[in-house]
């Protein structure tokens, strides 16, 4: 390694490969067939797509196809594709891919997807490259194929021991036609050599010398600095503004008047800044001088959803959700009735990095460097903005200094492209931090208000859930649902669930764990209030509630699996073996979401005064086989169990008069480095294929702090945050 003295962000190196190759480019989206699709003779590459890259020097490299943010996808990706094309992946180079679903097939961050969607088809790209090599070294020694085998960059004749390198190999293979996707063979899982092994995130040293590699780093020739001021109320719009003054201040070129559309996920109005540099946009910023009209939602706020919310939950639903059985009929023989309203706030993604995009538009094409989750629906955006084609669009596909949904939806990056269309210069658009807290797309609040039935025996014979939720009376507010079949629907004989909508005038969208991050802390929370009326142990109660292993479909719900991750967390945490220490207790939960099976347990201690110290936290998961890439899984769910404590204590977005109150990390924060417990986590590799990891391992966390909250304490946490019950971390 050497070093260079160069200000960390003074440049955006931007590699590419040249010289001769053979470039393997297939994907599912893309139908390719050996009998029209053949390499290019001569070319050196596959048309028209770009996986793989060999070079006549025997250099590979792998293009990671999705956007990367933390979840490692920019590793495991092309682990897939090293493994099935037998190299050593200290040999691999891996590239970002830039976002064109035309050449790589759909692109997307987020729902844990990565890991399912590309399990197969990654796997297939390096295995087509592995046969064509084979076919070329096999005709080079007029030998049939099966004689030769490929490992760590050669192809080995058995029976005469030659073996060529896959530089060597280039030029013949290249005349070769391409065989179908799912006519390559794949490898048996015991002869992996590269999957199941923990490989280091591949930008790791990049990362800790402070490479330019987020979206806040981008840097272009001639850019400017922009900021861009929206209504602090959601939707409203400019009325007037001192734009002749701003131009007047030190270093700002442009201060203009943007209209946008109604969409909360899309363009607002808003005032656009330009300047010389990002302080000097900052510094005229201050003197902005707006008036707004601010629209309907000003007579939105928390304290009138709370109360509406009440208001709505003493009548009869508006939407029947689901109904099974014969509800009040077994609530009326039920040896014990318990009832309880449960609550869960808006809340903020809370990534570091802050959104930003920077963009160029030029002779009516536009180039983005842009950290976002759906380059694909980005462009769709963009090129309707603009009016110009999407084959106009170029975007670079940088990393992201975190991501949890909240750049799933692209309002910065319009903002940037009209901007730079606006000045006709490169502009970096780079938003304050109270923007991104007052002007983000939230996890939608919930209000569910439960009653359910136990009898004699302390079994769960009638269910009822009342959730009022935000929506237009036809439709719920993204991510605000809830499914028909949410656990514990189909395990209680008779169940109802209903839902009532309250109008909404702020932006929700996907937040780490959609829905399942409201939902499981509701669910699990009631289900151990349950157990104790029903004077049951909390694991054993869940266990009976689940019965027998059974699977059911539509959607897909394994209660084997389920039983199997509750059991281990529990063997795990001691359950039922320890004596704790006064005022200590044990939580439990578990939760089923993006096709990930988790319980976790946590031990939490409760002072007198209410200072919380979690012991520890213990995971256990099933998500298939094999473990990709064992040390990220292992990073992944600690993560999202810290995510999970993070929101459960102190995270709230409250709003009054359609303005969000929290304005920074000072009142919306974050878990510090003395506060995290040990995490340990363990895996159930059941036979069915991998799942992803950055979303199921959140929910269980928060119903279990809660549930050992009152197992330590006595008091039944209802409503978050717990802040707002006297706690708080000790």
């Amino acid at each position: 390694m050497s070093a260079t003295n160069i200000d960390r962000r003074a440049f955006l190196q931007v590699s590419a490969a040249a010289g001769g190759g053979l470039l393997l480019s297939l994907c599912n989206d893309v139908e390719v067939h050996a009998a029209d699709a053949t390499v290019q003779a001569g070319s050196g590459v596959f048309a028209p797509n770009a996986f793989l890259r060999i070079a006549t020097t025997g250099a590979v490299t792998i293009v990671a196809r999705n956007p990367e943010g933390g979840q490692a996808v920019k590793t495991l990706l092309p682990m897939l594709i090293a493994e099935e094309l037998e190299v050593d992946w200290k040999d691999v180079t891996i590239e970002q891919a830039q976002g064109d679903t035309a050449k790589y097939g759909r692109q997307f961050f987020g729902g844990s997807s990565a890991t399912p969607s590309g399990w197969v088809e990654m796997r297939r790209m390096g295995a087509v490259g592995r046969e064509l090599l084979i076919a070329a070294a096999a005709q080079t020694w007029g030998v049939p194929a099966a004689e030769c085998q490929a490992a760590s960059g050669r192809v080995h004749h058995r029976g005469s021991q030659r073996s060529l390198g896959y530089g060597e190999l280039v030029a013949r293979a290249t005349g070769l036609p391409v065989p179908a996707l799912d006519s390559v063979p794949l490898k048996a899982p015991a002869d992996y050599k590269i999957i199941g092994t923990s490989k280091p995130n591949v930008d790791a040293a990049a990362i800790v010398r402070g490479k330019p590699l987020f979206g806040i780093d981008v840097k272009v020739p001639g850019m400017l600095s922009a900021m861009y001021v929206r209504c602090p109320v959601f939707g409203g719009t400019v009325a007037r503004a001192n734009l002749d003054h701003l131009k007047t201040l030190p270093g700002v070129r442009h201060a203009f008047t943007v209209e946008g559309g109604t969409e909360l996920r899309g363009l607002l109005d808003g005032v656009a800044i330009v300047a010389d540099t990002w302080y000097a946009a900052r510094t005229a910023r201050q003197q902005l001088q707006v008036e707004w009209h601010e629209g309907a939602t000003a007579s939105q706020s928390s304290a009138g959803f709370a109360k509406r919310a009440a208001e709505l939950a003493s009548t009869p639903w508006a939407t029947e959700v689901r109904k099974d059985g014969d509800v009040d009929a077994a609530f009326a023989t039920a040896s014990t009735v318990l009832e309880a309203s449960y609550t869960y706030p808006f809340l903020y993604h809370a990534q570091i990095e802050p959104m930003n995009c920077t963009a160029r538009f030029d002779n009516g094409a536009l180039e983005l460097w842009a950290p976002i989750q759906d380059p694909q629906t980005a462009r769709q955006m963009v090129a309707k903005e603009l009016g110009i084609a999407e084959s106009a669009i170029t975007i670079n596909l940088v990393r992201m200094g975190g991501a949890f949904g909240r750049r799933y939806t692209n309002d910065f990056v319009l903002e940037a492209a009209v901007i730079a269309k606006r000045v006709g210069a490169p502009v970096k658009l780079l938003w304050m931090r109270e923007d991104d807290v007052q002007h983000g797309v939230y996890r939608p609040a919930g209000f569910h208000n439960f009653k359910a039935g136990l009898d004699a025996a302390g079994k769960v014979v009638a269910w009822r859930n009342h959730f009022v939720t935000f929506g237009d009376g036809e439709r719920p507010a993204f991510d605000a649902h809830i499914l028909p079949t949410e656990f514990p629907v189909r395990f209680v004989p008779n169940a109802a669930v209903g839902m009532s909508m309250m109008p909404l005038g702020v932006p929700t969208g996907p937040l780490r764990a959609p829905a399942g991050n409201g939902i499981a802390f509701v669910m699990q929370s009631f289900i151990d209030e349950l157990a104790h009326a029903a004077k049951r142990d909390p694991l054993q109660f869940r266990l009976d509630l689940l019965g027998e292993p059974r699977r059911l479909d539509n959607p897909e719900f394994d209660a084997g699996r389920i039983r199997g991750v509750l059991e281990l967390a529990a063997q795990k945490a001691g359950w039922g073996r320890r004596t704790l220490a006064p005022r200590t207790g044990l939580g439990i939960a578990f939760h089923f979401s993006h096709r990930g099976y988790f319980a976790e347990v946590v031990e939490a201690h409760v002072s007198e005064a209410g200072a919380v110290k979690v012991n520890g936290v213990w995971v256990a998961g099933d998500i298939g086989r094999p473990i990709i890439n064992p040390n990220n899984a292992v990073a992944q769910v600690q993560g999202a169990v810290l995510d999970g404590l993070s929101c459960a204590m102190a995270q709230e977005i409250t709003l009054d008069g359609g303005k969000v109150v929290q304005s920074n990390f000072n009142d919306y924060p974050l878990l510090r480095l003395n506060q995290a417990p040990p995490i340990d986590v363990s895996f159930i590799q059941t036979d069915v294929s991998p799942s992803g990891l950055g979303e199921p391992a959140l929910p269980p966390v928060v119903p279990a702090l809660c549930n050992a909250i009152f197992a330590a304490s006595g008091q039944r946490v209802r409503e978050l945050p717990l802040r707002k019950h006297g706690l708080r971390w000790a």
